[in-house]
């Protein structure tokens, strides 16, 4: 504690690189312990004390004056202290020195046992999280199970440290967080089910309970027949789908989303059968009914599908929705929320950030004008943009479209904070098809519809500027790509209509 101004003297001192000051010969038995430098509330009490005799009581209403700051109260102890100090042979100039540098310490002080405490929980932690971080970040999520917020700054933390969070899974997560081998020699996170949104730690006990008796879940059929309804709803399932939970189950979370009656009708009647212990006529098992049969329907489309992850998670965890518009991120000179700090302070002014929007709240101005504190996502982070009336009229219609936006700010910095007034708002898919090369079309199967279907909605919009490039996902780690050939005109409205196609991910180039 005190002014974090003093931190690197405090070390050139301890390691024998700058000398100690103690200021007056009278504080030297006071302050040698901390080389010169008060660290302790209880320094400055003896310093009032030793200094210009005060008594116990006159130094701890000293010391609290300091902390509270009140002008008059330390208007009137500087008075007293000076006289003090001078009674005792100390110059009038000197003593207000000293009561200067006490009064900057003392707002910011904490008694010896207090620090102390603190000292050895920072030192214990730092060192956990310096030698094990999984481990370590791992339990801080857990602590903090249900609160979204912190769960993406650990998240963030764990991007910058390069350790993954891998997403939920019904055969591998806890109900907690948990490390699991990630590699050679390295670890990652696995994501808790317990802190899904509507699912609840305690029923996901007794599914992972299940889980370890009888191993792992083979299939949605295996999974529905050995769930217990009574502790897991059709609201659990549906959280579990969008977030991906089932994904090396079935990969159409909406699928999974929509057919959650049909799991737990069939979760029902296989409890009930299992309660009765009724036998078929041969005296063997009671007969396995036959696998639930689900909506025959397609996945969302990319964003859709990462938008009901981000309304069960808390975050976008998979995937974000900008990740395919990086090249036109570059090209459109946008910073990502992980720079703002360092742009803010080496070259603020007008500047573009992008992002999809993830929470808006509207207040009214002392001048009676509305304004809106507009949080944003990008890649890198989550961030906040401030939106006065008239930018807030004519771009209402934009922000609440749900897509991802460009936004043009005014950036600057006020000490640690950054600040971002909004000058203008744009749809970053509008923005982008400006300034595309081209487009790189992944396809998760061969599918002849879908290839014939992606040939037209392009050949449609006619020739133009734009390459295509088509990925194809033969077999695990085995890929094909190749050139469409020609330049097709690749408007916003036609790469919307390529992301929508089922089992495509589209990049710019």
């Amino acid at each position: 504690p005190g002014p974090m101004d003093n931190i690197p003297s405090y070390i050139r001192r301890k390691h024998g690189e700058e000398e100690p000051d103690y200021l007056h010969p009278l504080l030297e038995d006071i302050l040698k312990e901390t080389f010169g430098i008060m660290i302790y509330q209880e320094q400055v009490m003896q310093i009032a004390q030793v200094l210009s005799g005060y008594s116990l009581g006159g130094a701890d209403l000293l010391r609290r004056a300091m902390g509270k700051k009140i002008k008059a109260e330390m208007d009137a102890q500087k008075i007293t202290f000076i006289e003090g100090a001078v009674a005792r042979d100390v110059k009038a100039a000197k003593a207000e020195q000293i009561f200067d540098q006490v009064a900057k310490f003392a707002g910011y002080g904490f008694n010896k046992s207090h620090a102390a405490a603190y000292a050895l929980i920072a030192y214990q932690t730092a060192y956990l999280k310096a030698k094990f971080p999984a481990e370590f970040l791992a339990a801080s999520m857990t602590l903090d199970l249900g609160n979204t917020d912190k769960l993406n700054v650990f998240r963030q933390e764990l991007q910058r440290l390069q350790v993954n969070l891998l997403p939920p899974d019904i055969n591998y997560s806890d109900s907690v967080f948990k490390v699991e081998p990630d590699g050679e020699d390295k670890q990652a996170i696995r994501y808790a089910l317990g802190a899904l949104k509507n699912v609840g730690a305690s029923a996901m006990k007794g599914l992972i309970e299940e889980r370890s008796e009888g191993g792992p879940f083979r299939d949605l059929g295996d999974f529905a027949e050995r769930l217990d309804p009574k502790q897991v709803n059709k609201r659990s399932l549906e959280s579990l789908s969008a977030a991906g939970a089932f994904d090396n189950l079935s990969g159409n979370r909406r699928q999974l989303f929509e057919g959650a009656d049909v799991l737990m009708r069939h979760a029902s009647a296989a409890a009930e059968a299992r309660t009765s212990a009724q036998v078929s006529l041969f005296g063997g098992d009671s007969m396995a009914a036959p696998p639930p049969k689900l909506p025959d329907v397609a996945d969302w489309p990319l964003l859709e599908r990462l938008q009901h992850e981000f309304t069960t998670i808390g975050f976008y965890l998979s995937a974000h929705p900008l990740d395919s518009f990086k090249g036109s991120l570059k090209r459109l000179g946008v910073v990502l929320q992980a720079d703002l700090a360092e742009v803010a302070k080496l070259a603020p002014g007008r500047r573009k950030v992008a992002g999809i929007l993830v929470g808006k709240q509207e207040r009214r101005a002392r001048s009676g004008n509305k304004l809106a504190f507009v949080q944003l996502s990008d890649p890198s982070g989550v961030f906040e943009v401030v939106l006065f009336a008239e930018v807030l009229s004519h771009t209402r219609e934009i922000l609440d479209s749900g897509e991802p936006l460009l936004v043009t700010v005014d950036l600057r910095g006020e000490g640690d904070e950054v600040r971002m007034t909004v000058q203008d708002v744009e749809l970053l898919e509008k923005a982008a098809a400006n300034t595309a090369q081209g487009i790189k079309v992944f396809v998760s199967k061969v599918d002849p519809l879908t290839s014939l279907k992606l040939k037209a909605l392009l050949e449609h919009q006619g020739k133009g500027q734009g390459r295509v490039s088509v990925v194809l996902d033969l077999a695990p780690g085995e890929e094909l790509e190749f050139d469409l050939g020609g330049h097709f005109n690749l408007t916003s409205d036609s790469q919307r209509a390529v992301k929508n196609l089922p089992g495509v991910v589209v990049e710019d180039l």
